[in-house]
């Protein structure tokens, strides 16, 4: 498939979003896309172009004399196009909506190029926030007592002791080092490259110990050495990772419906706060940079505050 030719300044801000904003190359892959459609969609509607046909269109000419002409009305038009006729879920518009916010902003703000900034106006679509799925106690023992004992299950037995334990990413998890691990202390490379450190408990340490004892596979790729080494001798990605999982779900009889590794993050952020973890605390490990996403997990409060309140004294029903 032929690749799709961006104008320059496009490519201007794709490289900015990297280099200075440190996004990573994922979210980076996602502003192009929702950039690169934007942009036929709007050359589409000023030239009176098939919509249907979106993809063959050519934005490689587009001129920043062209992108100055853009109103919010046009951006509005783009909202309702992604949600009648591409079915965009309002998490997907809003994403999109991320994009072409920065996008302008970029332009007016660190460039210059533009007086007034469509985007500035241009409301997020309201997202009903989700409670996490998570695994209670009993289900995560569950989980944990079906790995299969074999060669890999010191490796993959240490995985999910990190990500319970420390509820890292799955991304994080692929992306630690050997040299990640000082003494009882791990520096996790989160997003936006912002770096963290977190104690290693005493389970963790003795996961990791079990883990390099157990005659692992040699890296054979280049650059520094990665702590999880596949049994091919390379760095894990996240597919991989998460297929470990689904198989330690099924071979455990606990078959939790969609269990991925985003979901052993969930229950270990639960687990701790249901511990006694203090907002701020917990933020901290799981490397969230507003505390506004880590209350997510105080939805576990929720059953017991309400137990406490049928439970007053004062709960009196007059006859």
């Amino acid at each position: 498939m032929e690749k799709t030719k961006l104008p320059k300044i496009m490519r201007d801000f794709l490289v900015y979003l990297t280099t200075i904003k440190g996004k990573s190359p994922r979210t980076r892959k996602e502003y192009e896309y929702d950039l690169t459609l934007f942009f036929r969609f709007y050359i589409a509607i000023q030239n009176d172009l098939d919509i249907t046909d979106i993809t063959k269109i050519d934005i490689s000419t587009i001129t920043i004399e062209e992108i100055r002409e853009i109103t919010l009305e046009d951006l509005y038009l783009f909202m309702e196009y992604c949600e009648v006729q591409r079915g965009n879920s309002a998490s997907a518009r809003a994403r999109k909506v991320a994009t072409l916010k920065s996008f302008f902003k970029y332009l007016k703000g660190k460039r210059r190029l533009l007086e007034e900034n469509p985007a500035d106006e241009l409301e997020t679509p309201k997202i009903g926030r989700k409670r996490p799925i998570y695994m209670n106690l009993e289900e995560a023992t569950q989980f944990i007592d079906g790995i299969q004992p074999n060669s890999a299950s010191p490796r993959n037995y240490c995985m999910m002791m990190f990500f319970l334990n420390l509820g890292i990413r799955v991304t994080e998890l692929c992306q630690l080092h050997r040299s990640s691990i000082q003494g009882r202390y791990l520096t996790v490379v989160g997003k936006g490259n912002k770096e963290r450190t977190v104690y290693l408990n005493d389970s963790c340490m003795q996961a990791l110990e079990d883990y390099e004892n157990s005659g692992k596979a040699s890296y054979k790729g280049e650059g520094e050495e990665p702590l999880f080494v596949s049994q091919k001798g390379t760095r894990f990605t996240r597919q991989t990772v998460a297929k470990i999982v689904k198989r330690i779900n099924q071979q455990s009889g606990l078959q939790k419906e969609r269990l991925t590794p985003h979901k052993l993050r969930h229950t270990s952020a639960t687990m701790m706060y249901k511990s006694g973890a203090d907002i701020r605390s917990l933020q901290h490990i799981l490397g969230h940079s507003s505390v506004a996403t880590t209350q997510i997990y105080t939805h576990i409060e929720d059953e017991e505050l309400q137990h406490v309140l049928e439970n007053n004294p004062f709960n009196i029903v007059r006859e």
